[in-house]
């Protein structure tokens, strides 16, 4: 065959600012074939007539249209086929950019936690007004060494969510009011994940509403708690709070971050009523 008038697959490479490798896979998916393949070399040369499919394919393709989407439309080329496709990328299109801001988000909330976790003044215990929250919880038993010996039970709750959900920094686990009266700082009762505002959790969750919370944090993770709870404790007889909800201890920075223990921070929550008030129950 006459291959003057034909251009090879690294021409072809060039002029359309594809790999071989592309052109080669286009070819083996039934795609674009080319126009001769040498049976001897197995080299393979394309014509001009090649060139219309492979424009339509950039220019699909720079819309992010999947393979599969463009070999129907080659296979059964019309406008009207064109505009449904279109239609239906740019409803993709859409729903991807709602999914890119529930990231950003994410991101922009799990940065000013790192920022505030390390400006933080270790061993301080104040009394914070926290702003409305939510939350989904699972009540156990357990006594965690580490950030690891949650995920089973974070798995567990993901298990109510439609979409894989990653909750950095959002774990926590809790203890309820009648133990925290009682000095029973060990082992947790509950765990929880506190939602983002952005988050569509499909399962059960808990409003938690604005409340005085009495706060420390301390460098160390869940297994040096409960010398933590004990001073919060004598802080709230001290000042004759009464407990209001159970306790809310998350990991701000664990080995989830840094295998430096030395920049591992905790936080204890404790709800409180500053005046006379009744002892809280932990969710069900």
């Amino acid at each position: 065959m006459d291959k003057k008038d034909l251009f090879s697959i690294g021409q072809v490479s060039k002029l359309f600012h594809v790999s071989i490798s592309i052109l080669r896979y286009y070819d083996k998916i039934g795609l674009v074939q080319p126009e001769y393949t040498d049976p001897e070399t197995g080299y393979r040369y394309y014509s001009t007539r090649q060139f219309e499919c492979l424009n339509t394919i950039r220019y699909l393709r720079v819309l992010d249209m999947p393979l599969d989407q463009i070999a129907l439309f080659l296979k059964n080329r019309n406008v009207d086929c064109m505009q449904e496709l279109l239609k239906q990328q740019k409803e993709e299109v859409i729903r991807r950019q709602q999914e890119l801001k529930v990231i950003q988000k994410k991101i922009e909330n799990r940065l000013h936690q790192i920022k505030d976790a390390l400006s933080s003044k270790l061993g301080v215990i104040t009394v914070v007004k926290t702003s409305p929250r939510r939350l989904a919880s699972l009540r156990t038993c357990l006594a965690p060494k580490n950030y690891l010996d949650l995920e089973v039970f974070i798995r567990e709750l993901e298990q109510q969510e439609e979409n894989s959900v990653t909750f950095l920094g959002k774990v926590g686990v809790g203890i309820s009011a009648a133990s925290l009266m009682e000095g029973k700082f060990w082992p947790y009762e509950m765990v929880f994940i506190l939602l983002d505002e952005e988050d569509s959790f499909r399962g059960e969750t808990i409003l938690l509403p604005e409340e005085n919370c009495v706060m420390i944090r301390f460098q160390g993770g869940h297994g040096e708690a409960p010398e933590y709870y004990g001073k919060l404790m004598e802080y709230i007889r001290e000042n004759g709070y009464k407990i209001s909800g159970f306790s809310r201890e998350i990991t701000m920075i664990d080995d989830g971050l840094t295998s430096d223990v030395s920049q591992f921070v905790t936080e204890i929550q404790i709800p409180v009523d500053l005046g006379k008030g009744s002892e809280g129950e932990m969710p069900g």
